[in-house]
């Protein structure tokens, strides 16, 4: 079953998201090295963001309403962006991307339980993987939710999630890196 093998990478993602920043304070949680840069708290309420604008599309999937735009039954072209989009968000992708405002994180301070609503979000994730098996097993094709002629199977949206949230937490390493490098620097 496909649905354990996301499952188990996303518990995966989850104990490291805790390990590393569940014991930081609201301030070293929303601290930025600048102003063009996230903080850790604004890249984990990030990829609670762009995970949670599947569940509409898969809750009209579910209702019938969903319908995907013509040329998604055009295999060649749904494997072409499914593949673009999944190497983009891969982990040791150098490149940066901008993001959509969509995702875009709030730009004030983020309460200090984002690691524990992250956990929640994590186990509502995994529930609508589980319970979408039979949509992978049937090849459903689905627009992002960003761009409607952006198409690829839903199989690939669930690998897609799972390597933003990689990417995003070796971003936030890199971030906490830089945060605690600033404190022990001698003046």
């Amino acid at each position: 079953m496909k649905a354990d093998r996301w499952s188990s990478h996303l518990d995966e993602i989850t104990r490291e998201f805790k390990k590393e920043f569940e014991t930081l304070s609201s301030e070293e949680l929303n601290w930025k090295p600048n102003a063009s840069t996230w903080s850790i708290a604004q890249i984990i309420q990030h990829v609670i963001l762009v995970n949670e604008s599947y569940f509409p599309v898969l809750a009209e999937i579910r209702n019938g309403t969903y319908y995907t735009p013509r040329f998604g039954q055009i295999g060649f072209i749904h494997r072409l962006f499914g593949k673009l989009i999944l190497n983009s968000v891969q982990p040791d992708q150098k490149r940066k991307t901008k993001t959509l405002t969509l995702w875009q994180p709030e730009h004030s301070a983020i309460r200090s339980d984002i690691v524990m609503q992250f956990e929640k979000h994590q186990q509502e994730l995994k529930k609508a993987i589980r319970e979408s098996e039979d949509l992978v097993a049937a090849n459903v094709v689905i627009s992002s939710p960003a761009n409607r002629i952006v198409v690829y199977k839903l199989e690939t949206a669930f690998d897609i999630m799972v390597a933003h949230e990689k990417r995003h937490f070796k971003q936030a390493l890199g971030i906490n890196q830089l945060r605690l490098n600033r404190n022990t620097t001698p003046n």
